[in-house]
């Protein structure tokens, strides 16, 4: 015979199990990953001129590929971030925080916006001439800014539950190379697979970002073309194979690592023939695309890793009389809060075992390695022209060290420039949690 007491006991106990597993099972669907990808295409109507950098745009006649908006969001509990890559030479705060301003359920300063670096994409600089004038289409920049909006939200509107694939190895045949100093670049290529784990495209990408340093360069400026250059054929190979979206993040590519277009091997200073055509963009993004899907096809699949985003503000002193100029006289209006001192965003991500820093401008190549060496990972990524794009980045020593360098000092903001960088950077690393285990 069982007493009223020790019945009621039972039930008691009985009922604190059930809501310890119903509180148990509801935290951990809380905490599932989910990932949602979307694309907006922003090739101008009827085509802009194109921009490669300081300089009046050119005039163009035709496009090879359209220009793209491409967004990946990530969520895992109250967690949740926006990565979007955009088809630009780069692409300022100024205009990155209108698109903001317009997303929804993301904070701002988790909002990651990079440019691809195409030299064959419409001025979004507003870069001045020698009398001030600009000749940014602000009104396209405008619809820009709305798209890539657009692409955010409609990516938020479509997370669903998600495993990732992360993986780094070196993308082998002839993509890239210094132009400065042929092997000194960074051969490594991250990429940042989600998978579907649910519904009928359950084990199917969602979305693939690859991340890897080079100068879409190929056409250039002055061929008379608009197009994402050879990121283009990167999209469409690993969308047409695989599925899904992809993306591209550059990396550390500052002076010069460049696509490698070169017909002959040449001594410095000798004329060197080069293959400056669409079908060697072609070439060359698709096989980027191949090394990429190569590299993450072996890696695991991780069934829930953990995700995390900080940010905080750096600040840069701007001693180029160019810079300067361009700053002060640009449409664009940027936001300057104290005289020859400019602000930007360094945001750090966590996802599963790869850790990511982003990087205002063109870092060059041994300050890419050394911020990657000071990461607590084995999966380093750098997130080049992310949030801003305030030309080239190089150490101290270099600047103005080197007659090769002359260009790449001018349009930089300063010799301190890298060195805060560096310096905040590694701060961050050591202040953040570090990724999950590999």
């Amino acid at each position: 015979m069982i007493r009223l007491s020790s019945f009621s006991g039972m039930i008691h106990a009985t009922f604190k199990g059930l809501m310890l597993i119903f509180f148990l099972t509801g935290t951990l669907e809380a905490q599932n990953l989910r990932v949602g990808a979307a694309v907006r295409v922003i090739t101008p109507n009827p085509l802009l001129p194109v921009s490669g950098g300081i300089g009046i745009p050119h005039p163009v006649t035709e496009k090879r590929g359209d220009l793209f908006a491409r967004a990946m969001v990530f969520e895992q509990g109250t967690e949740r971030f926006a990565i979007v890559n955009v088809d630009n030479l780069g692409w300022t705060s100024v205009l990155g925080n209108r698109s903001r301003a317009r997303i929804k359920g993301i904070r701002p300063e988790n909002v990651l916006i990079g440019a691809t670096h195409t030299h064959s994409a419409p001025d979004a600089y507003g870069f001045p001439d020698a009398s001030g004038k600009s000749y940014a289409d602000l009104a396209y920049l405008n619809w820009c800014v709305d798209q890539i909006a657009e692409a955010v939200n409609e990516a938020s509107a479509n997370l669903q539950p998600a495993t990732l694939k992360v993986a780094m190895g070196e993308a082998q045949g002839k993509i890239a190379y210094n132009y400065y100093a042929p092997a000194l670049y960074d051969p490594r290529c991250g990429i940042i697979q989600a998978l579907a784990s649910s519904g009928p495209r359950a084990g199917k990408p969602i979305a693939t970002l690859v991340n890897y340093a080079v100068h879409p360069e190929v056409l250039g400026n002055s061929r008379g073309i608009l197009s994402p250059d050879l990121i283009g054929p990167m999209y469409q190979k690993i969308e047409s194979t695989i599925g899904g979206v992809a993306l591209f993040m550059n990396g550390a590519q500052g002076g010069m690592v460049t696509a490698d277009t070169r017909l002959t091997y040449v001594k410095e200073g000798e004329q060197q023939k080069e293959a400056n055509t669409w079908e060697e963009c072609i070439r060359i993004g698709e096989l980027l695309a191949v090394e990429a899907m190569r590299i993450v096809d072996k890696a695991p699949v991780l069934k829930n890793p953990t995700i995390y985003c900080t940010s905080r503000k750096l600040e840069f002193p701007i001693d180029s009389e160019i810079m300067r100029y361009i700053l002060q006289k640009s449409p664009l209006k940027y936001e300057v809060t104290k005289e020859n001192f400019v602000t930007t965003q360094l945001n750090l991500l966590n996802i599963g075992p790869a850790q990511i820093l982003t990087v205002p401008g063109e870092a060059l190549p041994n300050v890419g390695y050394y911020v990657k060496r000071n990461m607590h990972t084995k999966m380093p990524f750098l997130f080049g022209l992310t949030n801003d794009a305030f030309g080239y980045m190089l150490a101290k020593v270099d600047f103005n060290s080197f007659k090769r360098y002359d260009y790449i000092t001018q349009t930089s903001l300063g010799e301190m420039t890298a060195e805060i960088y560096m310096e905040q950077a590694i701060k961050l690393v050591k202040e953040s949690p570090k990724p999950q285990d590999q």
